[in-house]
């Protein structure tokens, strides 16, 4: 990867990449006749100074700008509500995303409610939502800060039920951003634990969809390369970050969700609950959960986890090895590695349970999980 140029990708959208391409958003906005964008971020964003820059430059070339950045840690549907009054309220007539996972899943929402009036979880396409979305979108153009979810390429945002925290999925392809301005320097400020969590993240998103059970050779192949990517560049992304580790990890954040329209598994059912019941950060419990996972995966698909091996630097491409690695990758980057260590108590166990057989990603793990498989792996993790 040559950090000096600047790539255009059409896959599964429009992408521009490299070092500096945020300058081109004001252009791009002007050549699609946009006056008044809504900038969708997150509180911290919002604060830091790259997200000035960018709202001073584009007030300089004109534009009138309004931020939303009233967002939750993990979104909730009064997140979504707000936002659309926002942009009703001013009259707005564009939504830029600019942010990680939240603030993405929230300009992709708040980009579904403008033109579709029924109450928004009427959407979740777990209960076949899908088919009322029938009118188009505002333009949405999403910037990511983070290298992590891949929400920048993502046809979906999930949301949570204000008092239950239970996640809903709303998806379409036509929910897709029509450009995205992928510019690894937005994401040198980040501070090592989100560098970390969000990294494992994207190791998560590919691990799953490499081994998730629906045959998709094209996404296998690119999961492949992001875990590669990501072995080769999370820890120095994390401890002493350059541009190109921070590009590595930010191409593999985005091939890990184009990968995972395969499916993910086991680990993402053992961590979403996690967010829902003790409000966890979901990278983070995608990482404490990933080595455990990936054990319970391990017998039956040794191949797989050979291949992953040698994708991941292991010597002898030894598939008996990465969950060892995963502990130990854990270890060098700060992550805790056990559920104890951020909060999770005896007492959480049988619910954390019951919500992650619930969970709509573990039906694509490879081999069944039935609940007291996620009972047992939630008790091994915590101590």
């Amino acid at each position: 990867m040559d950090i000096h140029q600047k790539y255009n990708f059409s896959f599964p959208t429009a992408i521009r990449f490299g070092v500096g391409v945020i300058k081109e958003l004001p252009a791009y906005l002007k050549s699609q006749d946009i006056v008044k964008p809504l900038l969708v971020t997150d509180p911290t964003v919002a604060g830091l100074s790259f997200f000035k820059e960018i709202t001073d430059e584009l007030r300089k070339e004109g534009f009138s700008v309004e931020v939303f950045s009233d967002v939750q840690k993990n979104p909730v549907k009064s997140d979504v509500l707000k936002g659309k009054a926002v942009y009703a309220d001013g009259a707005r007539d564009a939504i830029v995303g600019i942010g990680g996972g939240v603030a993405l899943d929230v300009a992709r929402a708040v980009a579904l409610s403008i033109n579709h009036h029924r109450d928004l979880f009427d959407y979740d396409d777990l209960i076949g939502g899908d088919k009322y979305i029938t009118e188009p979108i505002p333009l949405l153009v999403t910037v990511p800060t983070t290298a992590g979810t891949g929400s920048e390429v993502g046809r979906s945002a999930i949301i949570s039920e204000d008092q239950t925290r239970k996640k809903r999925i709303l998806f379409s392809p036509s929910l897709m951003a029509k450009m995205v301005f992928a510019d690894p320097q937005l994401t040198m400020d980040l501070p090592p634990f989100v560098t970390a969590a969000t990294g494992m993240d994207a190791l998560t998103h590919n691990m799953e969809a490499y081994l998730a059970k629906n045959w998709h050779p094209l996404c296998s192949g690119i999961a492949m390369e992001g875990i590669h990517l990501i072995s080769e560049s999370i820890v120095k992304a994390t401890i002493e970050p350059d541009l190109e580790s921070r590009s590595k990890m930010l191409m593999a954040s985005i091939m890990g969700a184009v990968a995972f329209q395969k499916g993910l598994g086991i680990v993402h059912s053992l961590a979403h609950p996690l967010s829902t019941l003790l409000d966890t950060h979901h990278g983070l419990a995608n990482a404490i959960n990933l080595p455990y996972g990936m054990e319970f995966n391990y017998q039956g698909f040794e191949s797989h986890f050979d291949h992953m091996a040698y994708a991941m630097g292991i010597p002898s491409a030894a598939g008996e090895k990465v969950f060892h690695h995963l502990f130990e990758l854990n270890r060098k980057l700060g992550l805790p590695t056990t559920l104890s260590e951020i909060g999770v108590e005896d007492k959480h166990i049988d619910t954390l349970a019951d919500l992650a057989i619930a969970d709509f990603c573990h039906p694509n793990n490879p081999k069944p999980v039935g609940r007291n498989d996620f009972r047992n792996l939630y008790i091994k993790a915590l101590a």
